[in-house]
């Protein structure tokens, strides 16, 4: 199937055929002017849930040459800066095809300056010290990392797969090895019987492993995951209002102290109030516009504007 999709370069629009494009499609916003190369379909854990994006979607791991086929066929189409590798977590492909997209991506797109993907701890962490530098040095500049929370028991309930020890060691490994890690926190994740525990272990969390970026997003329940995810709290899952998350968020920023600079975004669909800075630098003032926000002296996002 061919399909004609717009990507935004930075200096005019493209129009480019997608060959085999399979939707749903989600990207981070930062990925916004990016094109997107789907190397692989779905999500290979795809039982966390709280989640229903690739609910639709069986994993397959596309065929090497249909995706190089793919990048090639847009040769001809602008100045191609940034790509992300979809789907949900492409990094549980092997490292030598991973590398065989990066080749192929920077000897087609001269003006190629970041690849992006979206990754979990547990095929990061597979992948050995060796194989991430080699990537890094093909072009892989920055992986999204969903760690959504620090502790171990939100981490059980929601069944990420993986621990707070496995986040760290995953954000610390990427790191180390010349890849930027983009880590990303749910608010309201621990309804309202945890929310402490949630951000706390959150913070302690991106406080030792201290990705490059962090950012933020906020639980939205759907009907498709409400029943696994809420049967999971034994005792009942009470939602946070718009005022409680602004209350995490508040304290995630205050106990965030990393020993060096963290970007920090809260600009998700998902939020009811935009926030961007650095931390520690910037937290008096991202705490002062929260506190702005919880005495309605400024407007949060209304309700109809929010989603994932």
């Amino acid at each position: 199937m061919i399909k004609l999709s717009f990507y935004k370069t930075g200096e005019y629009i493209i129009i480019c055929p997608m060959i085999n494009y399979d939707e749903p499609l989600y990207r981070p916003p930062s990925e916004a002017n990016s094109l997107i190369i789907q190397a692989t379909l779905g999500c290979s854990h795809n039982r966390c849930t709280f989640c229903e994006m690739y609910k639709s979607k069986s994993y397959i791991e596309r065929e090497i040459e249909d995706v190089e086929a793919e990048i090639e066929s847009m040769s001809s189409y602008g100045k191609i800066r940034r790509v992300f590798i979809a789907d949900g977590d492409a990094m549980a492909l092997p490292a030598d095809k991973l590398l065989r997209i990066l080749i192929k991506l920077n000897t087609t797109f001269p003006s190629l300056q970041r690849v992006s993907i979206y990754a979990n701890p547990g095929n990061l962490l597979k992948k050995t010290p060796e194989e991430l530098k080699s990537l890094s040095e093909a072009g892989l500049t920055l992986l999204y990392l969903g760690i959504e929370s620090g502790s171990d028991l939100i981490l059980k309930k929601i069944n990420k797969g993986a621990l707070f020890s496995h986040q760290k060691e995953a954000i610390i490994k990427a790191m180390a090895n010349g890849i930027d890690v983009s880590a990303t926190i749910i608010t309201g994740l621990g309804g309202k019987e945890f929310w402490h525990e949630h951000i706390e272990e959150s913070a302690r969390l991106v406080s030792e492993a201290a990705p490059t970026f962090l950012s933020t997003l906020s639980l939205m329940i759907s009907p498709l995951t409400s029943e696994p995810f809420i049967s999971a709290f034994e005792n009942g899952f009470e939602q946070q209002t718009d005022a409680g998350m602004l209350e995490e968020e508040k304290l995630l920023i205050s106990l965030i102290d990393p020993p060096r600079k963290i970007i920090f975004r809260s600009n998700h669909a998902s939020n009811a109030l935009a926030l961007r800075g650095t931390l520690p630098g910037d937290r008096e003032k991202l705490v002062e516009k929260i506190d702005s926000a919880l005495s309605g002296e400024i407007a949060v996002r209304p309700e109809w504007m929010r989603g994932l």
